[in-house]
Order: structure tokens, then C-alpha cells, then sequence
């Protein structure tokens, strides 16, 4: 009785949603209290549960869940609480991905840091992107596979036995005592993962971690098929387009707006395909460079996901390490990849570098004839042998329509990757995925760089295609009309507020093509030590989003995004996108981005308002 009551409740959830649960992909910090991110949503959730309230203005209410459809949005959290109901699990122990693979991964790479044993199960057959050689020799994870006709007769194991099965509904199933782990997979939703026993919990932040930073959870528009094989108990009905002119259409858009003629390929988010790219290019350095050291050369107050992933891998695989690369400010980014780079060629290391330009954010662009030197001086190892030339993995999320790749372009006679996140201008904030293409002299590091976003089944979803389909074609004009807006703005608070520090790009710099529409606000401060001055600009930081979001409530939200198709985006670095930085290299500073479709004046009207009151 009680499971039929449950089940009638989410019916009525589906119907009755909010659009927001199944469109939006970033959230407002205003309404968001990250200590409770991955509890208030569903306690609150449970009470309207008992209330039998499911109306939509009830459901509105409701705070944000988790940080991101990567780790979880309302959708998601309504289908893991529904599927541990009628397990009588607890709620977190239910994990949804979009990938039929990395839950598996997510176990392995845990056990492989406790040096735990894992047993995989199956009846049937495995994930079809199951790479059993690569998971060993590169990943490094240990496991054994046995195929089983009934997992009654399993024997018993010292370690974690994990069982994956082949769904097409999502039902109650009997969770065996012999199973930690069942995950389910569900064909092109990607897969759920069941955690099973008291014992088991210590699992659930480390893959919930993996969720986070090298996958995504299942999409909103996937967990609604599977809602509904759940309230209606009957097999699971997708909608089918036509997958294959969008991801040609896709394709094609990212050989256009980036002159590059290579293989580009497209995950289900900018940090699944940053995962591919790093884990591509440790399988190519097994292969030719054996036994020496990966070194990964990453900003330390870069985006916090590339800098929590990074160091994340490092942690997981034998010869990995992460090399700091300070890069804003007061620092060069020429001069210390030249630094780096020669102390990586003395010690014979395989050397990778990521970096933003325009950097984040700083909104700074180092010397770019001065960078092509540096990358391409041929340097020499302790022994006088030829040092290993470097791979840029460029991320160009702020500026993807800049041409650094093509024939005759910076960074064409450099082996350079660039990847983008999908989110911001690509699909004008629609979707999550992501793409990366190289250059002419990284074709050949593409092809493994494919591999492991297959073995790791992040490749961009149906409707992330189609949605990228639809939006790239315009992603040009859109960045020209948003620089626009923004150098317009910029101008503006120069002379309303010229005390202001700003990090935006020069107007020649513009020239050359790089027109972002996010720029970097340092409030002026006052007071008798650094800890007074620091503490007003934070209060200062506050007060203008406050006065913002406050009085343009349409348009202007506190939120971490950018390349959005309308309105006027703010957000505080080291207290969204630097969330896992090291406290000493975030970013207290206002980061403003701008879209080409906003009331520019009404937004210079309440600027003019809070320097008045300050």
C-alpha cells in the first residue's frame, strides 16, 4: 500500500514539475546553501511527500539540488528517492549516471585506493564500451570478471562484489546478500547504481565524486523515461530523433568555428571530455614514452573542476603528477611554462599543459607569439638526449570562436588540443555537453582520446546533440553581440566607478578576435589592515549582486554561468567555480557575464545607484 502510494505521489510530481526541473542546467546561488546541497532538496521534498502536496508552486519552492545536473539536479534526486523507497535503501545510496560505465569505474577507482579486492558479476553481458585491457593498464584498476547463471550459487569474496545487469524497466528487484553494488543499466539513459549494506556506505561522497568531476548524473530529459517505467511500472519508452544529421550537423559547426579539419568529439560535459583528453593522453605516454613520468601542468586557481580532476587522477595512477603553473596576476604565462618546461625536460618527463586563455578569472591573454616559442623550443634532458615536446590542452570556454588551430594559425606547429564546455556558448546554457578538437600535429592523440570517452561512455547524449545542433550555427554572431554589451558596460563602470580595478581584454586584443563577454570586477576597498580592506570588498562584492539580482530579477541572477542566450550573469570565483581551489589562490573578486540579449541601461541605471550608495 505504501509503495502504491509513493508511486501515485511521483505521478503527480511528473505532471505537475516545474519547467526549470527538466531546462535548467546551472543554478542561482542566491537560493543556495552548499552545506545542505545534497540534503535539503529531498528532506524538504519528503515533507511535501507526506503532505501529499505535489502542486507546482509547491514544488517551485524547493532549493536547489546539489551544484549541478554533473552531480545531481531535482529530476535526478526525485528518481534515486523513488528507487530507494522501494528498496528500502537510504536515499544517497541510489547514484544515477548518464554513463553505463563509470559507476563501475567509480568502484574500482575507490578500491584501488583502499587496495580492496572487486569481483564483477554478470549474467548476461557487460557495458558495451567495457575495455577490460585498459582498465587494468592504464586506469591500474584490479578486478576479476565471472559470468553467472544465478547468483545464488556465487561464492563467497573477500573484497566487493559488484553486479551489472541489462534493464528496460525501472522496477524493485531483489538485492541479493552476496551483492555491494548492483548497477543497472538502462540502455541510452545510462545506469543506476544500488549500494547495498551498512558496510557499503563509506562509498557513497568518493562516487558521488566521481559523478561530479568525470561524469555527469542521468540528464533531466532522460530520468523522465525512467519515472515514468517507474509510476506506471511498465518498460521504458524514448523518444527517438535523428541522432545522427544532429551529431553531423555538430560536427561539422566545431570544424567551422574552430578551422581545425581533425576528428572533434563531443561528451556529456565539459568534464567528461577534460577526463577523455587526460586519461588519452596517459594511455599514448604508456605506449610511447614507457615507464617515465606524466607530468599534468595545470594554474592552481584555474576552474575548480579541472583543478579537482587533475589532481584526482594524479592520485589514482602510478607516475601521474600535477605541476603548478601560476599564470594570473603578477605572473607570466610564458615564463612559467618556460620554468616548467625545463625543469620537466631535465628530469626526462612526459609533459602536458592545461590552461585557459583567456584566463579565468582574470580575463588575461598572455603573449601568443611569445607562447607558440616557448611550447616549440626544443630543450634537453639531464643527459643531453631531446627532451619530449609538450601537448597544450587548451581550454578556450571563454573565446571558443577564436582560431588557434588551423593551418597557419598560433598554435597550428604545436601539438595542441582545445576542448570547450558546451554549457556556456555552445548551447547558450540549454545543455551540458562538451567537445574538444586538435590540430593537425594531435591528430594522432585523438584517436585515443576517443577511446577512453567511449570506455567511459560519456560521448553527448540524443538531445544534447540536437540541442547543440540547433544552438552552434549561431554561437558566432551570438559572441560578437555579447562582447558588444559587455565593452560597452565595462566602459560604463570605468567612468561611474573609476577606482574599480577591471580584467577584461584590450581593444586590441579584440581586434585580434578575442571578445569575450565576461569580465572581472575588484571593488575599491577601504580600512587600516588587509583583513578590514578584504573583509569590505567580500561585503561589497555581495552588496552589488544583491542590488542586481534585486532590482532585474528578469535578467540579472547570481550564477556561475556564462555564454548565456539572455540576461546578465554574477558570481564570486572563490565561492562557486574555485570551490575545491586552494583558499590562497581563489578569487574574491565580482565576475560579471554578459548575453546580447539584455537591458544594457537599465542595468547602468542600478550600477549608478549602488556607487551612489557606497
Amino acid at each position: 500500500m505504501q509503495e502504491n502510494t509513493m508511486l501515485d505521489y511521483l505521478k503527480d510530481v511528473l505532471e505537475n514539475m516545474p519547467t526549470d526541473w527538466l531546462n535548467l542546467t546551472t543554478h542561482r546561488l542566491d537560493i543556495y546553501d552548499e552545506s545542505l546541497a545534497k540534503t535539503q532538496f529531498l528532506e524538504q521534498f519528503e515533507q511535501l511527500y507526506h503532505a501529499n502536496d505535489s502542486s507546482t508552486s509547491a514544488l517551485n519552492e524547493l532549493p536547489t539540488a546539489y551544484d549541478y545536473i554533473r552531480l545531481g539536479h531535482p529530476l535526478s534526486c526525485v528518481l534515486e528517492w523513488g528507487i530507494a523507497q522501494l528498496h528500502n535503501l537510504k536515499t544517497e545510496n541510489v547514484i544515477s549516471f548518464s554513463s553505463a560505465t563509470m559507476p563501475l569505474l567509480a568502484i574500482l577507482r575507490t578500491n584501488l585506493l583502499t587496495n580492496k579486492n572487486t569481483r564483477i558479476v554478470y549474467t548476461e553481458s557487460l557495458p558495451h564500451s567495457f575495455n577490460e585491457a585498459t582498465l587494468k593498464e592504464v586506469y591500474g584498476y584490479k578486478f576479476e570478471l565471472e559470468r553467472v547463471d544465478d547468483l545464488a550459487s556465487l561464492s563467497a569474496f573477500d573484497g566487493s562484489t559488484v553486479f551489472i545487469s541489462e534493464e528496460n524497466t525501472v522496477s524493485k528487484t531483489d538485492l541479493s546478500e552476496n551483492i555491494d553494488f548492483s548497477i543497472h543499466e538502462h540502455g541510452d539513459l545510462g545506469s543506476i547504481l544500488l549500494i547495498n549494506g551498512k558496510q557499503n556506505d563509506n562509498y557513497v561522497s568518493a562516487i558521488q565524486h566521481v559523478r561530479r568531476r568525470e561524469s555527469i548524473a542521468m540528464t533531466p530529459a532522460n530520468c523522465i523515461p525512467a519515472l515514468k517505467s517507474l509510476v506506471e511500472q511498465s518498460a521504458i519508452v524514448t523518444f527517438k530523433g535523428d541522432t545522427a544529421a544532429d551529431k553531423a550537423s555538430v560536427i561539422q559547426s566545431i570544424k567551422n568555428i574552430t578551422g581545425s579539419n581533425t576528428k572533434a568529439l563531443v561528451g556529456s560535459s565539459g568534464l567528461s571530455v577534460q577526463y577523455a583528453i587526460m586519461m588519452g593522453l596517459i594511455d599514448d605516454a604508456q605506449r610511447h614514452h614507457s615507464g617515465k613520468a606524466i607530468k599534468f601542468i595545470v594554474p592552481p586557481n584555474c576552474y575548480g573542476g579541472t583543478n579537482d580532476q587533475a589532481r584526482r587522477v594524479a592520485a589514482s595512477i602510478k607516475n601521474v603528477e600535477v605541476v603548478d603553473l601560476p599564470v594570473d596576476g603578477d605572473n607570466d604565462m610564458v615564463q612559467s611554462v618556460e620554468t616548467v618546461l625545463a625543469q620537466i625536460a631535465e628530469e626526462d618527463a612526459v609533459p602536458y599543459i592545461i590552461a585557459e586563455i583567456p584566463t579565468n578569472p582574470r580575463v588575461e591573454v598572455p603573449d601568443l607569439d611569445k607562447l607558440k616559442e616557448a611550447l616549440s623550443r626544443q630543450r634537453k634532458t639531464a643527459s643531453g638526449k631531446e627532451a619530449i615536446d609538450p601537448v597544450f590542452i587548451l581550454d578556450q570556454t571563454f573565446c571558443p570562436n577564436v582560431h588557434f588551430l588551423g593551418d597557419g594559425e598560433i598554435l597550428s606547429t604545436v601539438r595542441t588540443i582545445s576542448y570547450v564546455s558546451g554549457s556556456k556558448f555552445p548551447s547558450g546554457g540549454k545543455c551540458t555537453a562538451g567537445y574538444c578538437v586538435g590540430n593537425t600535429k594531435s591528430e594522432a592523440l585523438m584517436d585515443s582520446i576517443e577511446k577512453h570517452l567511449s570506455l567511459c561512455d560519456n560521448e553527448a547524449t540524443q538531445l544534447q546533440y540536437e540541442i547543440l545542433a540547433k544552438q552552434m550555427p549561431s554561437m558566432v554572431q551570438r559572441i560578437a553581440d555579447a562582447y558588444k554589451n559587455t565593452r560597452a558596460f565595462v566602459n560604463f563602470i570605468k567612468e561611474a566607478l573609476p577606482t574599480a580595478k577591471i580584467n577584461f581584454v584590450s581593444e586590441e586584443l579584440a581586434q585580434r578576435g578575442f571578445t569575450p563577454s565576461v569580465f572581472s570586477l575588484d571593488l575599491p576597498t577601504k580600512g587600516d589592515t588587509d583583513e578590514e580592506r578584504e573583509t569590505y570588498k567580500r561585503a561589497l562584492n555581495l552588496k552589488l549582486i544583491d542590488l542586481m539580482i534585486t532590482e532585474i530579477p528578469d535578467e540579472s541572477k547570481y550564477c556561475v554561468s556564462y555564454g548565456q542566450l539572455k540576461g546578465c550573469y554574477w558570481t564570486i570565483p572563490a565561492t562557486s567555480t574555485q570551490g575545491t581551489t586552494k583558499e590562497g589562490d581563489k578569487d574574491y573578486i565580482a565576475r560579471v557575464s554578459l548575453s546580447a540579449n539584455m537591458d544594457l541601461n537599465r542595468h547602468k541605471e542600478v550600477f549608478k545607484d549602488f556607487v551612489r550608495e557606497i
